[in-house]
């Protein structure tokens, strides 16, 4: 990917700040209590591990795999589940960490997934919401940024498996 196909849309300071505020509004919120933090990979790792890292109360992490993509930019629509939890959920605080939701399908399935085995609560925390793209009904609890369209890399977030590296988030041109 030469320069001229990407720009940046987020420079890792503003990724930093944001994630800390992120960090303490869930510390508050969850205050007291012990929460269980859900990493949806691949692209939700790195945001998860700064996340957690800016989370003042205990926590315990768990990751799930979902697929709806593929080899594509485009969302197939079909979710795939890949690597279920380890964790026991039930009576527990649960916070699902996510990169990005787009058309929402993958969240709606794991949520409904995942309240079947009756944790106390469930919240969504994602890096990214791309509200244009929406094909059901669905709103995070925390969101760090909210884009328009356009496809992003970076910080965890890929195109075919390339460019999580980058510490920006850039958008790109295909």
């Amino acid at each position: 990917m030469d320069e001229m196909s990407r720009k940046i849309l987020f420079p890792r300071a503003a990724i930093q700040k944001r994630v800390q505020e992120l960090g303490g509004q869930i510390s508050g919120d969850y205050a007291g209590r012990e929460l269980v933090v859900i990493g949806i990979l691949k692209g939700a790792f790195i945001f998860m591990a700064d996340l957690i890292r800016e989370i003042s109360i205990p926590c315990n992490i768990d990751f799930v795999r979902v697929a709806s993509y593929g080899a594509s930019s485009e969302n197939s629509g079909k979710v795939v589940m890949t690597k279920d939890i380890e964790t026991s959920i039930k009576g527990r605080d649960i916070l699902i960490v996510e990169d990005i939701v787009d058309t929402g399908l993958t969240l709606q399935y794991l949520v409904g997934w995942l309240k079947e085995r009756n944790p106390h609560s469930l919240k969504i925390c994602v890096f990214l919401d791309k509200r244009k793209r929406r094909k059901v009904s669905f709103e995070a609890d925390y969101v760090g940024f909210t884009i328009d369209d356009g496809f992003v890399v970076g910080y965890g977030l890929d195109f075919n498996e390339q460019y999580r590296f980058f510490p920006d988030v850039y958008v790109i041109k295909q």
